[in-house]
């Protein structure tokens, strides 16, 4: 495709991926922005808890229920919006309660996990739990009528590589050998549990987890592996709709970067874990890229009188005029330094991938307004000028 408002217009779930301070949040909102000017119902999704994404779209806080973004605001603005659009962030916990209220055998059963010690770590603390749910809440989203397409804000990509894996790993943990083990010894004995009644092996590596962490503990566990075992055929069942989701067609994965060598780098290993999982690599977007300031077309020592004209009588022109050749010089070389980085991820993201680049701003985005300049530039509306002159 030529462009992001193509790749935008031909999908339903756009995931945008990156490093930290890579404008990664700025980006997803920018797409989202663009897709309701179009008329599309849009929800922007982020697990990110930073307030930058609620401050660009004009909320004052994100909130963990959809909320959509007055149409006042976009009026005040002067940004003509035809369809709509909403921002949520993501409550892990609420999330994987609501998992666990769909896929359990019984409420009675639910209840019990949802009241149950463990679980309520699991629910908050375990590694790969918010990575999870983050693509369990997409899955959901993305089949709810509402909305026409569904933009995703991804933690950093540390994290967010992550979330390729969670499905799998998370529904390995439920069918772990230790899991099955301990399942199969509670559930050997048919009364409530209690170690005088287990087996001698079970009875001794239990006896001997209680004297770290007491008999009651033990017990919790035993109890929510025996029922959350019940939660097994639908959780593994909905773990591989969840995998499913993210290689189908109607996904894009937009990698978001900047010019910094260490970002492209990453840029570049994340495209590579994408295509090994079998994902599609639509778009690169390099954010903050520093034009090429062409060379004054005046001699210095031209350039020095004119200055004489022009400032006070006790200031040092030649002085100032060196210090601006010299901060001149300074963005020049930046600017090649972008270059070459940004030919580098070309050269190493693959074909058939686009690739867009947004110029550094004058300030940060922080309202609608520039956010929508933002967009201007992702869509191919506004082109980055590689050279000013």
């Amino acid at each position: 495709m030529n462009n992001l408002a193509e790749i935008i217009a031909a999908h339903r779930v756009v995931v945008c991926v990156g490093s930290g301070g890579v404008g990664k949040t700025t980006t997803a909102a920018a797409l989202a922005l663009h897709a309701a000017k179009q008329g599309r119902a849009v929800l922007c999704l982020t697990i990110d808890p930073a307030r930058r994404l609620a401050n660009s779209l004009g909320l004052t806080e994100m909130r963990e229920q959809e909320q959509a973004v007055p149409r006042e605001l976009f009026e005040a603005q002067h940004i003509e919006v035809k369809g709509s659009l909403s921002a949520m962030m993501l409550d892990t916990k609420r999330t994987f309660d609501e998992l666990v209220r769909t896929t359990a055998s019984s409420k009675e059963r639910a209840d019990r996990i949802l009241g149950n010690r463990l679980y309520q770590y699991i629910s908050t603390s375990l590694a790969g739990t918010q990575e999870y749910m983050a693509m369990e809440k997409l899955h959901a989203v993305r089949r709810d009528p509402r909305y026409d397409l569904v933009v995703l804000d991804t933690p950093p990509t540390s994290n967010a590589l992550d979330f390729l894996d969670a499905p799998a790993r998370l529904s390995g943990l439920v069918d772990s050998p230790a899991m099955r083990w301990l399942t199969q010894t509670v559930e050997g004995e048919r009364k409530s549990f209690s170690l005088s009644l287990l087996t001698k092996g079970a009875k001794v590596v239990l006896a001997g987890m209680s004297k770290f962490t007491g008999a009651g503990f033990i017990e919790q566990v035993a109890h929510f592996v025996t029922d959350f075992n019940d939660l097994f055929g639908g959780f593994r069942k909905r773990a591989e709709e969840v995998a499913r989701t993210l290689r189908s067609d109607d996904v894009a994965f937009v990698i978001v970067t900047s010019p910094a060598p260490l970002s492209v780098d990453e840029a570049i290993f994340f495209s590579e874990r994408l295509e090994e999982s079998g994902m599609t690599r639509d778009a690169f977007v390099v954010n903050q890229v520093h034009p090429l300031v062409a060379e004054p077309s005046e001699t210095t020592a031209v350039l020095d009188a004119e200055a004489k004209r022009e400032l006070p009588k006790t200031a040092d022109s030649s002085r100032l005029v060196s210090r601006m050749r010299r901060a001149l010089d300074d963005a020049r070389l930046q600017a090649v330094a972008d270059r070459l980085e940004c030919d580098r991820l070309e050269s190493r993201g693959g074909k058939g991938v686009l690739y867009v680049e947004v110029p550094v701003l004058d300030q940060d985005v922080h309202d609608l307004s520039s956010l929508a300049e933002i967009a201007s530039y992702l869509v191919g509306e506004r082109k980055h000028a590689a050279v000013v002159r």
